[in-house]
């Protein structure tokens, strides 16, 4: 084994995670040399709460991506358990607000289930079932909502505070984004069903050889995905000002970009959920910064762009790499 191989610094900074986290940290610099009022005490808490719900969805996507799928449909998602927790509020409004979270997380899991189900049951690609979903659960959200809307203060002070206040600077919701950031990342890492999903995203039909329970982990990632999108419906509730039919919608896309450009191979088999959620933080902060410096926001829209191509271009250079690297030490051990 070569000296650089044992390097632990060397082996910290080849991480998928640290370029992302780099151009993060240039970017919040770039724009603080801009303009100050950037980094001001209120900012950083609006910069940590506008990436909030897109932490946690990207979570929620990156595990099911990291099994070679993906779900598009975690925007209508959160749209229906926005409203959905509107509509709980409205009909009891004296319900205890960790009920509602729970009721959130069932009614968002019960839908990511009904995904998980045509995808690894019915062996339907996932392509094709989540874009089905997202209109369909989009178009039971129009039936649903109709022209009502739900505003803040028809929600409970103490549901709405979880948004307002802080602990340590850090604002309650965003403290759960992290928290679910930590707990996904010991569960992919340290637990034989977190390694079974990369395993999947490698190559399924040799995971199924091996014996690992393809349907049963492919069914758990989305299961896990609806769950999270109903989790950040609910905070959703919470951070925003009304929530109504056209709540979540256009999301999915943001998401899938943000676990792209945090590193997860859209081919499945690598990557992590704290580069996910650096991915996101970085997206979120791009149209904070364009905003802090007075540029179009059009240019957000062509800078993702380029930044999810970015992030396909390095995945299969080192995938091309690391490949080459295994066939020149399997010729030298011949």
């Amino acid at each position: 084994m070569s000296p650089h191989r044992r390097n632990p610094v060397l082996a910290f900074l080849r991480q998928r995670e640290i370029p992302v986290a780099g151009a993060l940290v240039l970017l919040v610099l770039v724009t603080f040399a801009v303009n100050p009022l950037f980094l001001s005490p209120q900012s950083v808490k609006d910069l940590m709460l506008n990436a909030t719900i897109m932490i946690i969805l990207a979570v929620g996507q990156a595990i099911v991506v990291i099994t070679r799928n993906v779900d598009l449909s975690v925007g209508s998602i959160v749209g229906l358990v926005a409203f959905g927790t509107g509509s709980i509020f409205d009909v009891a409004p004296g319900l205890p607000i960790p009920v509602v979270f729970l009721i959130g997380l069932v009614f968002g899991a019960v839908l990511g289930g009904i995904n998980g189900l045509l995808v690894s049951v019915a062996r339907v690609p996932a392509l094709v079932v989540t874009l089905g979903t997202l209109y369909i659960y989009r178009g039971i959200l129009a039936s649903w909502a109709g022209s009502t809307q739900y505003f803040s203060g028809d929600m409970p002070s103490a549901f709405g505070a979880l948004s307002v206040d802080t602990l340590l600077g850090i604002p309650y919701i965003t403290i759960m984004a992290i928290v679910v950031v930590i707990v996904a990342a010991v569960v992919l890492g340290r637990t034989r069903g977190g390694r079974d999903l990369y395993a999947i995203g490698s190559d399924p039909a040799a995971a199924q050889l091996f014996g690992i329970p393809v349907t049963r982990r492919i069914l758990t990632a989305f299961l896990a995905s609806g769950a999270l999108a109903g989790l950040a419906g609910v905070l959703y509730a919470s951070r925003y000002n009304s929530v109504g039919a056209l709540t979540g919608d256009g999301l999915e896309l943001n998401v899938v970009a943000a676990v792209v450009v945090g590193g997860v191979a859209i081919f499945g088999g690598s990557g992590t959920v704290v580069g996910a959620g650096i991915g996101a933080v970085l997206l979120s902060t791009i149209t904070s910064s364009l905003t802090a410096t007075r540029v179009d926001k059009f240019w957000q829209q062509a800078i993702v762009g380029v930044l999810i191509l970015a992030a396909i271009i390095v995945d299969r250079v080192v995938t091309l790499r690391n490949i080459r690297k295994l066939r020149v030490s399997e010729a030298r051990d011949v």
